[in-house]
């Protein structure tokens, strides 16, 4: 079991977004509700995820998902800092993007994020130079903002986190254009849709989704929907919704003292004994059992902290 750090404990509900500037030690395995945008300033380190450790260095730029757990290693003598910008998925909802006009530009975010773990971070975007100092002075400016919180902060961090976001999309654009075995044209639409259809079930997995409407939305046949989901992740889009939706339940069980079927209710499903059956065959055990095999670890871990008499 891993620790969860919630969204409450680092930002305002009514306005779910939190940046710092900080030197990153040592941090065990933990999970958590809301996406984190690191940039590494100076240093380097080891960042544990997906079972895999990747060597993470100066202008390097990566995203952590809610529910994806993570971890960061430094060596004695050594010293890495980092900016940590953190917000809820809702900070930028979808149709402040579509008036903008900005959504398929955001490939970063939309994209990055969801790319599978065995090259995730292997392809991480790295920044140097001029590239670099922009986005440094950006993220600067944001932590001065939020410092001083004066009025219109909340509009004005809104714009500069899409601006950052946009800046991203167009480097990591750049990169990926510069890999040597680029794959043909058709395979890359196939992935960026594939991709954007994962995004938008992250985003949206607590409402009702239908293959009709993700069909439509993405402008292509309910078969080739399926298809190109299939091919990308090996699953259909109602199982890829499903795991979305039980890792989400997994979260609220562990940091949450909300009733199970309220849980169910918050991930989408409004038949409780069908979302029983759904996480007992992805968990091995019920909603509760696994609550309870979490407090119980909880108490173990802290039982073993407590000093002991005599």
């Amino acid at each position: 079991m891993h620790n969860v750090i919630s969204s409450s404990s680092l930002m305002k509900e009514e306005f779910s977004f939190n940046i710092m500037r900080q030197i990153q030690g040592e941090i065990h395995e933990h999970g958590h509700d809301f996406v984190e945008l690191v940039y590494v300033v100076r240093g380097n380190g080891m960042h544990g995820f997906g079972g895999s450790h990747y060597e993470i260095q100066a202008g390097d730029v990566f995203i952590i998902n809610p529910g994806e757990v993570h971890s960061y290693h430094v060596e004695n003598g050594e010293e890495m800092e980092i900016i940590n910008c953190l917000f809820m998925p809702s900070l930028i909802p979808d149709t402040l993007l579509r008036e903008l006009e900005i959504t398929d530009s955001m490939d970063f975010f939309y994209v990055h994020p969801f790319l599978k773990s065995e090259v995730r971070f292997n392809h991480r975007l790295n920044l140097h130079g001029q590239d670099a100092f922009i986005v440094s002075s950006l993220l600067d400016n944001m932590l001065r903002e939020f410092g001083s919180r004066g009025p219109g902060y909340t509009t004005i961090l809104r714009m500069q986190l899409i601006e950052l976001l946009l800046l991203l999309s167009r480097y990591y654009t750049l990169v990926q254009k510069q890999r040597s075995t680029m794959p043909s044209p058709r395979q890359l639409e196939r992935e960026m849709t594939a991709r954007r259809v994962y995004g938008y079930l992250e985003r949206n997995f607590d409402k009702k989704i239908t293959l009709q409407s993700l069909a439509e939305l993405y402008n292509i046949s309910i078969r080739q929907l399926n298809r190109v989901i299939q091919l990308e992740y090996g699953k259909s889009v109602i199982d890829v919704l499903h795991e979305i939706r039980i890792n989400r339940a997994k979260l609220l069980l562990m940091e949450s003292d909300e009733k199970v079927i309220t849980i169910a209710t918050m991930v989408g499903y409004e038949d409780p004994s069908f979302f029983n059956r759904l996480f007992h065959r992805h968990a091995g055990c019920s909603p509760r059992k696994y609550r309870s095999g979490f407090e119980e670890h909880r108490w173990k871990e802290g039982k073993e902290d407590f000093p002991k008499e005599g």
